[in-house]
């Protein structure tokens, strides 16, 4: 699938790799729907990249009706849907049993609902919409992509809920290609290693040199831009489905 004149819906795409995919669909020809709940920076990047070409919708994934509208809106803007990118998400850290407790099941429950269940919502609801499509030449409607983590196969001490909820997107990708494939859909996913964020910047020494450590080649952290490359490509590969791609420049995770 070409980018020129596609329409992307971006999950959590106001900020970090989400926000780094929006430019890059942008600069390539795509018109981009954000769907996040930072109206501050999701406005600041519409007015910067024009809105014509970046629109914004405030949208809690983790609940039905917000998604339902969002991709209301998203037919009106732009007519149509043909690439979801799930973005949007966050981790929390504790061991299952700590120094005062155990781990809260709330947390969990959040954790599980928000990078789980809300990439399963939206990647259902934005199928419905794909399906509409007429077939490109290449014979698709549309094209998913799901953002995972390398802790969804190594996950380190305390990343209990967030490494469950990773496995989670890895362990959907090839049932849901295969569930969409009739509706000719393709269903990718990316499991990032540590990449250059404002959330990893903001990390202390102590965090961030162990993780450095276990990088290969390059010996570095990964930049979001690389990540909005990989989606890209996604797109414009056609015969990519299935798929759980690591972009982790070979490193594999230690316990901590």
């Amino acid at each position: 699938m070409e980018l020129k004149d596609k329409v992307i819906a971006i999950t959590g795409g106001a900020s970090g790799l989400g926000e780094a995919s929006t430019r890059h669909f942008v600069a390539h020809g795509s018109k981009v729907m954000i769907l996040d709940i930072n109206d501050d920076n999701a406005k600041a990047i519409c007015d910067e990249l024009g809105d014509d070409n970046v629109k914004y919708i405030n949208t809690n994934i983790m609940e039905e009706q917000p998604v339902i509208d969002a991709m209301t809106f998203i037919k009106e803007s732009f007519g149509r849907l043909d690439v979801a990118i799930n973005c949007a998400g966050t981790g929390y850290g504790g061991r299952i049993l700590g120094k005062e407790a155990p781990h809260p099941l709330d947390h969990f429950k959040f954790i599980i609902d928000l990078n789980l269940v809300g990439t399963f919502n939206v990647m259902r609801l934005a199928a419905e919409l794909m399906d509409k499509n007429d077939e490109s030449e290449s014979g698709e409607k549309g094209v998913i992509i799901n953002t995972a983590s390398v802790a969804g196969y190594e996950g380190q001490i305390g990343q209990s809920a967030y490494s469950a909820s990773k496995a989670g997107v890895i362990g959907l990708t090839l049932t849901a290609a295969r569930d969409l494939a009739r509706h000719s859909i393709r269903v990718n996913t990316i499991a990032p290693g540590i990449f250059d964020t404002p959330l990893m910047k903001m990390a202390p020494e102590k965090v961030r040199e162990p993780l450095l450590q276990s990088t290969q080649f390059p010996h570095r952290f990964g930049e979001p831009a690389e990540f909005g490359s990989l989606a890209a490509h996604i797109v414009e590969n056609t015969y990519l489905n299935g798929e759980t791609i690591r972009l982790d420049s070979g490193m594999r995770m230690t316990p901590r």
